[in-house]
This record gives structure tokens, sequence and C-alpha cells, in this order.
């Protein structure tokens, strides 16, 4: 029998139906695709089409009827044939030879699948993957979850969406390789200790990528060549932004605007939150409460400071908006039942941003009623998108079910406002998004990490997010400076978390102020309806002096750093770098910097320390072999490979510079 064949530069194996390829997928990678079907369904669900030119490594061997080989690069696949039941095995290894990840094996008598498809309605499959597991492996990447762990190895995760959940299926090992999941369904994966899981709910086929390197410099650097970068970062989004939830008028937006200009506090950007309009889905201004906005926006941009504003994706059923788009088939659709997929301030459902038509019909709305008027960046919340009970087999897209292509809805709520800006001119695009999955950074993507409390714990969980998201090629990343939910301007314990909060976001990719702070205050429209209410004051000087010139003291260090942030951003643009590195990206020589989990390097140069538990007033800080660390508060220079004491009062926290670089801020934090 003849299992295998090859087609040019692709490998083929055949055997009970199965149809399997592996094909060489840009520097030092392979792509594998398999299917129950005579052919493999196309699609690239999110990898770019690969440059035949990084493929001059490539060789491919067919050893026997029961053995072949496919090497591109630094990657090599083994592939041999089993005698019970003639089972297909992988195996991967890097150039030396060395095991990267093998496939389960069939176990003889217990016949088992590595590639298990079950079959459910139509072509759709249920489908499970599995790979067995070193377990000294440790992992990292897979996107934003809501836990203190940075080290995966034996974590149980759902490959879905949720507010404060964004599920990005790449990872990268300590063993040197990255491995993505190339596939959209809802469904998990399991990094257990005897094997790897990963199970697609529905599919029509089997599609990972594999890439091999000496460094995770450089597997970030070729994820990045097959799934895309970042644009440019716009010159505001170096600095400050300012927002709360909400500045619900005109008049509050240019007052808080003013007053900053009048402090001589930098200012990039001043966002304004949601129901600033009439109704979900109008995508424009309430007249009642923003009469002339095109006047806001240009006062605004007068004074140097970008306007952003909120959109949802949801489209209340009394908006002007909604007869339209139901009619011409706009909105994501219910399998059964009453079609509101979200209550809140009424039944709401939520545009098909997986259609085109839909794509261009609430663009073109956005543009008259923002763009038109000088707007520039958007804040599109609600992104996974927020289904009331996440019940995922409810619902179905323009691109098909939820249960089978789900996840790349956030991307394409980016790529929505993107491609709109693009077409009209705009360069250098960034807005605000919930949400992401694979390739959503090429359409402008800034995720923030969702509707969080305002804790120590969350806090701790945000430094080991926006580290995992910075690995999946999401290099734009922020949080809600002091959390979203349950902080009180009156709470001295709250102020203290917030100043451990802000110092932290002065070395995030985006620094913004955000929150629904308490006590609150009730809208009430001249008709008597009540509206969105508005949360207290959130502005810099709304917590006191004291804390008032501590951070107004970092925002002027984050303005020291401009020039060294716009570097980091033009190293994400070009090899989709991240801008918070893990301490072992940079000194993956250094065994104790995969461990760490609650210190971080901001780009190449400054290491950071956050004070992260309550009271604290000091904290260990590990400081990386291989070169030295100056103490950027006393100018201290400390040998690299120790832990030491650092000391860190309200006013300061812990921040180390590599062999003496970036020294203007030594004695400024």
């Amino acid at each position: 029998m003849n299992f295998f064949e090859q087609k040019e530069n692709q490998l083929f194996f055949r055997n009970d139906g199965e149809l399997l390829s592996i094909q060489p997928w840009n520097t030092n990678s392979l792509r594998v695709q398999s299917s129950l079907m005579d052919q493999i369904p196309e699609g690239d669900i999110a990898l770019l089409p690969p440059n035949p030119a990084n493929h001059s490594g490539c060789h491919i061997q067919l050893e026997d009827e029961r053995h072949a080989i496919i090497t591109n690069g630094l990657i090599t696949a083994r592939l041999h044939v089993q005698e019970w039941g003639n089972a297909l095995q992988i195996t991967f290894y890097n150039q030396k030879g060395e095991v990267l990840l093998q496939e389960i094996s069939d176990g003889g008598a217990l016949v088992r699948k590595a590639r298990k498809f079950q079959a459910l309605q139509g072509d759709s499959c249920k489908l499970t993957v599995s790979f067995s597991s070193n377990p000294s492996e440790k992992l990292y990447g897979m996107g934003q979850y809501q836990q203190e762990i940075m080290d995966l190895k034996g974590c149980n995760l759902e490959l879905a969406h949720r507010n404060s959940q964004a599920s990005i299926p790449f990872y990268i090992s300590s063993l040197g390789y990255g491995f993505l999941w190339h596939n959209a369904a809802v469904g998990e994966v399991h990094f257990g200790k005897n094997t790897t899981e990963w199970i697609a709910g529905s599919t029509t086929k089997m599609d990972y990528w594999i890439t091999a390197g000496d460094t995770p410099a450089q597997i970030e650097q070729q994820y990045a060549e097959s799934t895309g970068t970042v644009p440019m970062m716009p010159e505001y989004g170096l600095g400050f932004w300012q927002c709360k939830l909400r500045y619900y008028n005109q008049e509050q937006v240019l007052q808080i605007a003013r007053e900053y200009k009048k402090r001589e506090v930098p200012l990039d950007v001043l966002v304004i939150d949601y129901y600033h309009w009439p109704r979900c889905g109008d995508w424009r201004f309430d007249e009642e409460y923003f009469p002339d906005p095109k006047a806001m926006v240009q006062e605004l941009h007068d004074m140097g400071i970008e306007t952003m504003v909120s959109i949802w994706p949801q489209v209340d059923w009394r908006s002007e908006n909604y007869e339209e788009m139901k009619q011409q088939g706009l909105l994501v659709k219910i399998r059964s039942g009453i079609d509101v997929q979200m209550i809140f301030h009424g039944n709401n459902v939520f545009m098909d941003a997986t259609n085109p038509r839909t794509r261009a019909y609430v663009w073109d709305k956005c543009r008259q009623n923002y763009a038109d008027y000088g707007i520039k960046t958007f804040w599109l919340d609600e992104a996974e998108p927020e289904f009331t009970t996440y019940d995922y087999d409810m619902y179905r897209y323009h691109a098909g079910t939820v249960e089978e292509i789900g996840n790349i809805y956030p991307r394409e709520y980016s790529r929505l406002f993107y491609e709109g800006q693009q077409q009209d001119g705009q360069e250098d695009i960034v807005n605000l998004v919930r949400c992401a999955w694979v390739g959503s950074q090429r359409y402008g993507a800034l995720v923030w990490s969702g509707d969080i409390w305002s804790s120590y714990e969350d806090l701790r969980k945000q430094l080991c997010a926006g580290l995992h998201m910075g690995l999946c090629g999401i290099p734009w990343w922020t949080t809600d400076i002091g959390g979203f939910h349950g902080g009180n301007i009156e709470d001295e314990n709250f102020k203290e978390l917030l100043i451990r909060w802000f110092q932290f976001g002065t070395f995030c990719p985006v620094m913004r102020l955000h929150g629904l702070r308490q006590p609150g205050e009730t809208i009430i429209n001249k008709a008597g309806e009540v509206r969105e209410w508005s949360g207290a004051d959130n502005e810099i000087w709304s917590y006191g002096e004291e804390n008032y010139q501590i951070m107004k003291k970092f925002i002027l260090i984050r303005e020291m750093m401009r020039d060294y942030t716009r570097s980091l951003m033009e190293e994400a643009h070009q090899h989709g770098t991240p801008v918070m590195r893990t301490l072992f990206y940079e000194f993956s020589h250094d065994d104790k910097c995969w461990d760490i989990t609650d210190e971080y390097l901001y780009g190449p140069d400054i290491l950071v320390a956050p004070i992260c538990h309550e009271h604290a007033t000091e904290r260990e800080v590990y400081l990386p072999s291989g070169c030295t660390w100056t103490d950027a508060r006393t100018g201290e220079v400390l040998q690299g490979g120790q832990t030491v004491l650092a000391a860190a009062s309200i006013d300061t926290l812990p921040v180390y510079l590599k062999n003496g670089s970036q020294d203007y801020l030594i004695h400024q934090i």
C-alpha cells in the first residue's frame, strides 16, 4: 500500500477516508491539515498566504510505504504509519533532532486516535486532536484568561470569548516551538500531564501550524510573519488617556479637557463612553446631551487631544436602524425562541460583523455621525460579543454557526472599522477593543482586559493576561487603571490600589484611566426616561492632592519615555515584538526567568516590578543574569542573577534599567 504522496512541496497521507497534508508555511514552519472528505476544505481563517521564498530549506523524503519526512528549515516532521490499524503518528523535531511535539500513538489494543473525528449533522464533526505531553515543558500564551498563572501546563482552557476573556489559541513552548490551533470553533484545550488535547465542538477539518526557533523572539517573529503585525501606533497612543463611566454630556467632556490643559498635565486622548447615543444601534450622538459634537471635537483637537467614542454592536429593537438591518439580513441569527441576544436597557440583538454588507452598513453610519466630525479612534466594546447567557449553540453568523466559526467575531468587528477608516484615507489606525482573535492585530486592535474588579487579586491577574497576550501576537494591550467594578473614590484602600495600578499602567503599552466609580449619579432625560448612570469623578485630581501629585508624576514619566515607547511600537509593527515582555523573552538562557509571574520588561531595557499586594511597601525582585541593572530610583548598579529586596513607598515602584540604559529615568521614579 502507498500511504504517502508528494505534490511539489506538499506531503499527503491517505487512509480509511482520512486525507492529511503537511506543507511548509513560511520560515521554519509547517501547516498540518486533515479531513474525512476527499478534499481538504479550503480556507485560511487566520494565516496569511505563505511566501515561497521562505521555503528554500524545504525537503520531502518518502523513506518507504510507512515512513516519510518533511523538513522546512529548523523544523522536521516524521510521519510513521503504525501497524495496528495503519494509524498515522506525526513527530516534530528541531534541527538538533530533539523532539518538540508528538502525536499520541494508537496504543496497540487501545486503538486510540491522534485525530478523532466524530460525525455531526452535515459535513461537520466534533474533532479531538491529542499529543503526548512532556512534563518538563512550560507553555505561555493562549490569550487572556483571568487567572494568576503564567505557565499554562496543567491548565484547562475554554476556546471561546467572554467579557474579560479572549481566547487566542497560540502558545510558545520552553522546548523551542510555537503552536497555533488554526480553528475558530468554540472548544477546549487541556494541557494535561499525560496528553495535550485540543477539541473543536464543530468543524470540517483539522488545521494547525507549528514553528521552531532558537529563541522566543525568533518564534514570535515567525508567528507574526504568518499572521500579521500591528500598524504603526499613532503618536497619541504613546501618552495618557482619560476615561470614566461616563461623561454623559458635551460640556462635561470639554470641562475635563480644559482642566487638564489648565493644570498643564499632558493628555493625548479623552474617551466618551457608551450611551452617548439615544438607543443601541443608532450609532450617533444624542442631541439632547451632545448638541454640537463637531464643535466639541474641534475644540478638543485644538487643545491637542484626540476624541475616542464608544461603539456597541448591539441593536435595540427600538433603534432607528433595527428594522432595516433585520430586513437586510445584517443581524446575528438566533436558532429558536424569541430573538433577544442581550437584555440591557431594552431588548438587543447583535450586528453581524462577519457579514461584509453589515460592515459596510455600520461603517457608513459611523462615518457620517463620528468620522466626519474628526473622530479618528473608536472604542469597540462588547466585542466577544457578550451574549447574555453565552449559549453559543443558539446563534448563527453569516460566516457559519457560532459553534463552528464563532471566535472570529471580535477580529471582524475590528476589521469593520479598520477597513472603513483605511478606505477613507486614514493611516496609523488604533481602535480600543474588548476582545481579539488570531489576526486582530492586523486591524489596529488595542485590546483591554474587560470589566475586571478593583482588587489586588485582579491587578495580579492583569500582569499575567498582558504578558500572555503579547506572546499571542497582540502587542497593543491595556487595562482599566484601578479596575472597572467596585472602586469607591472615598475609600482609602481603593485610593492606594488606584495608585499602585496607575504605576503599573505607566509601563503598559497604552496608559488609560477608566472605571465605574462609586457613588454614582442618576441621569434622567427631558422625556423622564432613566438613562445609563454616570459614575463618580475619576480624574487624577479626584483623589486628593497627595495622590494627584503621584499620578501627575507618573504621567510625566510616561512623557519622558515617549521616544522609547515609540521605538517599541516600531518593533511591534515591523516584527510583531511584544511591548510588555516576559523576562524569558529577553533572557531565555536564564532558567529562573521562565517562572516569574509578577515582574516583566517594558521593551528590552526597563524591568518593572509592580506592587501588587495590599499595603505592601517592599517586595523581592529577581534581576536576570548576563547584565547589570541600575535602580531607577537611586542610581545603584546591581549585578544580574540575584534576587533583591526592594523598598517601595506609595509614591514609587521598583524599576531597573538594563546596563544603565534609559538613564534619563534615574531619580525620576
